[in-house]
């Protein structure tokens, strides 16, 4: 337990959440009862910042640690903030990443618990994934009323670890008391439609239709079969009757945040729960909200799926930049480049595409330089004489090391963008009549500068098929690398005259969207060769080591 932490009880009281609402999880989190919506929904609403970056290194380029350090800052300026984030996946926290809490003085805590098990909720997920995959071929072995149709059964099994082995596998080997044998696959949890249904419910009345919402396939005729034609809801709602209330947790500074849900933002919409950001906006008057990935995916999906779901939008964004992030652009661009600045300068390209970007939504922003130990005095300026020339005010991050006063700058900045904006002029990049391959057309060309799109057969079939059922209206949420503008991990820099290659594309009624495949992307990632899992143990006096 970090010495500086304070009981959760003081959190609350400093947001004047009465105990009424809370549900103590042990002495430093809790949960928020949804009564608390009701409250806050009558009180005054405070502006929504939205965090997003330029595209990132494998390491990340730290959003969590600029919007902790920013929530930290606004506070230190005078003013009421909360951080919300999402919550951490098993996956990639024993896989490529490790903690996923921030870091240094600009964290979440306490920091073990919710990198791991954090009070049940993703778990609680998964159980009520796996329940509905259960009772489908349950339901398929003592009778098949339904007429299930055992190849055209949508809904995979999930589990929150990634595991390449279980990408497909075939269920019911071993004879007829195991059921039939047929294909099947998983999913990581945090791209399980009940993730991303769990994150975008308005209420449980709202959680229950969504989930009923559910399409697990079709029947033998072709129609549709839902969670609520096998009787799935109501165990489903027992099992996330906990979990959808967001997690009350604290940072370094004692500032409070957020922590709830967690979809990925490469395959899913990568954001926190809009309950989190409901709540929070009615009670601070700066509501910090992290998205995953670059602006390309969490940005563009928040504001293309989640904005409009919400029916709130975000006052002002913060562009997350670094120079090893545009240093590794501009060396992908040009390699062989004779000098770290000349590689800088070939970087440019990248931030400049993100800031055309947030533009096209209408959306006001401030470029974070997030400095990094090593950045020189001179690289740090060259990034900020390019942006300036480009129209974006900047601020230096260094809440790593400083906490929130290494975010002040930042914090005066974007609370002057966000108290002179009007949010009601932030628009979605398409409308909800477009068809599904032109919404898809437009992400592609507006956003990532492709220079067309490809829909390879199936996923043009299944795209009909989706339109023909009615679902045609729904927005899109293309899941693709995050590693580039394209859906070439290798092609860097802000490519053009590219085409995008959508591969196959899934329905999620319930969350509601269409999942569009684009490239080779994977719904559930794999371990490398050297996993984080290799440098975690405890230690004799239960200590854990090497999480963070």
């Amino acid at each position: 337990m970090d010495p500086k932490m304070l009981l959760i009880r003081e959190i609350a009281d400093r947001l004047s959440i009465g105990d009424e609402y809370l549900e103590y999880y042990g002495k430093y989190t809790a949960k928020l009862r949804l009564e608390l919506l009701e409250t806050c929904a009558s009180r005054p609403q405070g502006k929504l910042i939205l965090v997003t970056a330029i595209t990132p290194t494998g390491s990340g380029e730290g959003k969590t640690v600029v919007s902790i350090g920013l929530a930290q800052a606004i506070e230190q300026c005078g003013k009421r903030a909360i951080a919300t984030l999402r919550e951490p996946s098993l996956g990639p926290v024993f896989g490529v990443k490790g903690g996923a809490t921030g870091g240094g003085r600009s964290q979440v805590l306490p920091s073990e618990t919710i990198n791991l098990h954090f009070n049940g909720d993703l778990h609680a997920v998964s159980a009520a994934h796996n329940l509905l995959a259960a009772l489908i071929d349950a339901h398929i072995h003592h009778s098949n009323r339904l007429q299930i149709d055992v190849d055209n059964i949508f809904w995979p099994r999930t589990i929150d670890m990634n595991d390449r082995a279980l990408r497909n596998v075939i269920v019911g080997l071993g004879g007829k008391v195991n059921g039939p044998p047929r294909q099947a696959g998983f999913v990581i949890t945090a791209a399980s439609e009940v993730m991303a249904i769990l994150a975008l419910a308005a209420s449980r009345q709202d959680l229950r239709k969504r989930l009923s919402d559910i399409v697990i396939g079709f029947d033998v005729k072709g129609r549709v079969l839902r969670a609520a034609d096998m009787e799935a809801t109501g165990a489903m709602m027992v099992l996330l009757n906990e979990a959808i209330m967001p997690n009350l947790v604290q940072t370094s500074e004692n500032t409070p945040a957020f922590v709830h849900a967690g979809p990925f933002a490469n395959i899913a919409h990568g954001t926190s729960s809009l309950i989190s950001q409901r709540m929070a906006m009615g009670l601070a008057e700066y509501v910090v909200n992290e998205t995953g990935f670059a602006a390309d995916l969490g940005a563009e999906k928040y504001l293309d799926i989640v904005m409009p779901a919400a029916g709130f939008r975000p006052s002002a964004a913060v562009l997350i930049a670094t120079v090893r992030a545009l240093m590794e652009q501009g060396q992908g661009i040009a390699p062989g480049s004779s000098t770290d600045a000349a590689a800088l300068r070939a970087g440019f390209c990248n931030i400049e595409k993100h800031m055309e970007n947030l533009r096209k939504f209408r959306l006001p922003f401030v470029v974070a330089v997030n400095r990094f130990p090593g950045d020189t005095d001179e690289h740090i300026a060259m990034v900020r004489a390019f942006c300036k020339e480009a129209g974006a005010e900047t601020a230096v991050v260094e809440a790593y090391t400083k906490g929130g006063a290494g975010a002040t700058d930042l914090a005066e900045k974007v609370m002057a963008v966000a108290d002179a904006s009007s949010p009601e002029q932030v628009q979605p990049l398409y409308p909800s009549s477009y068809s599904i391959e032109l919404k898809v057309e437009t992400v592609a060309r507006e956003i990532y500068g492709a220079g067309g799109v490809y829909f390879e057969s199936n996923a043009r079939k299944k795209i009909r098929k989706f339109t023909e059922l009615g679902f045609g209206h729904l927005p899109v949420c293309i899941a693709k690398t995050q590693s580039s503008f394209s859906d070439n991990p290798k092609l860097m820099g802000r490519p053009t005259g590219w085409t995008l290659t959508v591969t196959d594309a899934h329905l999620a009624a319930g969350a509601g969207f269409i999942v569009v495949i684009a490239g080779n992307m994977l719904l559930m990632p794999g371990l490398s060769a050297t996993p984080q899992a290799f440098k975690m143990d405890v230690d004799e006096e239960g200590r854990i080591v090497g999480l963070l």
